[in-house]
């Protein structure tokens, strides 16, 4: 039977009965869904408060505030950078400076709203002179990075540089051969851009940036199925780390 409407609007949900009235398993699906996103929320909320008053590292002494991230706890996508800057660490908040607007301008363009995706860094504090985190920074940090991994469950995990991809990926990394591809790490699906600063320093870098997030895009729009069909391009790591990858 056709359950539709005849005044012009879009039919009915498949569950739904004539009369407006959701089914009782259709009711307990989005109850459930609900409970699980306010459940996300309120953990995001604690981790967020303890970053915050982190102190595992020197650099919670010279930072004026921590970035925790920013996003919804429900996000299919997640990119995570290197480290706050000047104005992230005046604000609180990731990619809120020039690379932040760059990288705005780029999601848009590929068709990504910037407010469904959750953003991060390896750390969470400005190093000084915006120097790249030392190991011992990153390795304070890696907690926070996995929490925060595991309570939104990224599709995608989309990796803006050099650091996040060597945490990721491994020592090895050449931006230059891996930008643009997926790769499979630890049950995720990682996805390599360069860092939004990179298209401020080379203006050449920003058309191969916009393409990455067009593939990005891509990648996002397929189901668990297409992702499958879509590893004839993603790239192995064993080429560069010399172990096979987990599928």
């Amino acid at each position: 039977m056709l359950i539709a409407r005849c005044d012009g609007h879009a039919p009915l949900p498949k569950h739904e009965h004539a009369n407006g009235h959701q089914t009782a398993a259709s009711s307990v699906l989005q109850l459930s869904s609900k409970g699980t996103q306010r459940d996300a929320t309120t953990k995001w909320e604690a981790l967020r408060d303890e970053i915050l008053k982190c102190q595992r590292c020197p650099l919670a002494r010279s930072r004026t505030n921590a970035a925790p991230g920013a996003g919804p706890t429900d996000a299919a996508l997640m990119i995570i950078g290197e480290a706050p800057g000047r104005q992230e660490d005046m604000e609180g908040q990731p990619f809120v400076g020039a690379a932040g607007r760059l990288l705005t301008t780029l999601l848009e363009g590929a068709g990504i709203e910037r407010g469904s995706v959750f953003i991060t860094n390896v750390v969470k504090c400005r190093p000084p002179e915006n120097r790249p985190p030392d190991p011992t920074e990153r390795d304070a940090c890696h907690p926070f990075l996995l929490q925060q991994l595991e309570l939104i469950k990224p599709k995608i995990v989309c990796l803006a540089g050099r650091v996040p991809a060597e945490v990721f990926l491994g020592p090895q990394v050449s931006m230059s051969t891996m930008h643009g591809r997926s790769y499979e790490r630890e049950g995720r699906t990682c996805f390599v851009i360069y860092h939004p600063a990179a298209g401020l320093y080379t203006q050449a870098l920003v058309d191969v940036m916009k393409e990455d997030m067009s593939c990005l895009k891509s990648l996002l729009g397929q189901g668990t199925s297409g992702l499958t069909e879509a590893r004839d391009g993603q790239q192995s790591l064993t080429k560069f780390f010399g172990k096979p990858t987990k599928t």
